[in-house]
């Protein structure tokens, strides 16, 4: 096949689009396909530039607002001059947040006719946008943690949440722009750093506890993964730097649970109507209870992210979870 690789771009999720085209590249090249590596920001690339790119690691912190606004400023998202529709096969995301993952994206490569993986304009969209997706969570009865939308007072969130809350930009990705609010003096500051990264911020109901994840191939749940981290949530540093949280597939956790979690994944999965692959991500509280806190319709792969490790764990190498995609995304949707 003939296969576009697109990724970097211009959200706040660079770095980790990056570390997946890394991994998604060469591997693709290994399976015999023709690969032509193009950063949405900047356009296809040269040999010696991908080569310098993709050695490019996942800094501690996301990249600063200056080189996010230059790079916007430089050149638009994606031009159909950057390879022509007739030359490509099918177009593989590698992007993660921002245009490339919240729909808009996919709604020009559906205008151009050309087959691309992950899930459609619509489905994108929603699971981008977090206010939405959990209402279709509840819709499909799906149980979530309650939320309320700034502005809210320090009253309201104290009736409707109690302390603490998770302050975080609606449409983000990777706890860019999250905070953990313990007390209302914090609030304010928490909501002003979230709306730094989005117009929209979500104050939901904090859920101590274990972090779980499931990944979806095919419509089908993947082995339940957990992820032990060292702090409150599984945030930036812990998700992308070198022994930031261990995450273990299958999780150590009774058989039933397990099918609990992987019901409710595919649940979220269909109710979103989300493509070939999604990574649905849990809290479970002290009493037992899963909590479903968000839906990933492009979720991190480098060979060792979440969905990579799930589907390792059901016996599907990195290579093949990547073929699998590819030739999913060029069936009709």
């Amino acid at each position: 096949m003939r296969i576009a690789v697109l990724f970097g771009g211009t959200s706040e999720e660079r770095d980790v689009s990056i570390a997946s085209a890394a991994q998604i590249v060469p591997a693709l090249r290994g399976l015999g396909h023709t690969v032509y590596a193009v950063d949405t920001a900047t356009g296809r690339l040269s040999d010696d530039e991908e080569r310098k790119l993709l050695a490019i690691s996942v800094a501690v912190e996301p990249p600063a607002n200056t080189e996010i606004r230059e790079l916007r400023g430089r050149a638009p998202v994606f031009a159909a001059s950057v390879f022509d529709p007739r030359d490509v096969d099918v177009v593989f995301l590698a992007l993660h947040g921002g245009a490339g993952e919240d729909g808009r994206l996919q709604a020009m490569l559906d205008l151009a006719g050309m087959a691309y993986t992950g899930s459609n304009h619509i489905a994108s969209a929603a699971a981008m946008d977090k206010d939405l997706s959990k209402r279709l969570f509840r819709a499909a009865g799906v149980r979530t943690p309650d939320w309320l939308m700034a502005p809210a007072t320090t009253d309201a969130v104290a009736e409707a949440l109690g302390w603490p809350v998770v302050v975080k930009p609606n449409r983000q990705g990777s706890t860019v722009g999250l905070s953990v609010v313990h007390e209302p003096a914090q609030l304010d500051n928490a909501i002003e750093t979230a709306r730094a990264f989005d117009t929209e911020v979500m104050i939901e109901s904090f859920i101590p506890g274990r972090e779980f994840t499931v990944g979806i191939l095919e419509g089908q749940a993947l082995p339940v993964g957990e992820i032990i981290v060292p702090g409150e949530v599984f945030d930036y540093q812990s998700k992308y730097q070198e022994g930031g949280a261990r995450e273990v597939f299958p999780a150590d956790i009774p058989e039933k649970l397990a099918s609990c979690m992987q019901k409710q994944a595919v649940r979220v999965h269909t109710a979103l109507k989300l493509g070939a692959y999604s990574r649905v991500d849990f809290r479970l509280d002290h009493a037992g209870h899963a909590w479903c806190l968000e839906v990933n319709s492009l979720p991190g792969m480098t060979a060792t992210s979440l969905l990579p490790q799930a589907a390792r764990a059901a016996g599907i190498g990195f290579a093949q979870l990547l073929e699998r995609i590819c030739r999913g995304a060029i069936r009709p949707r």
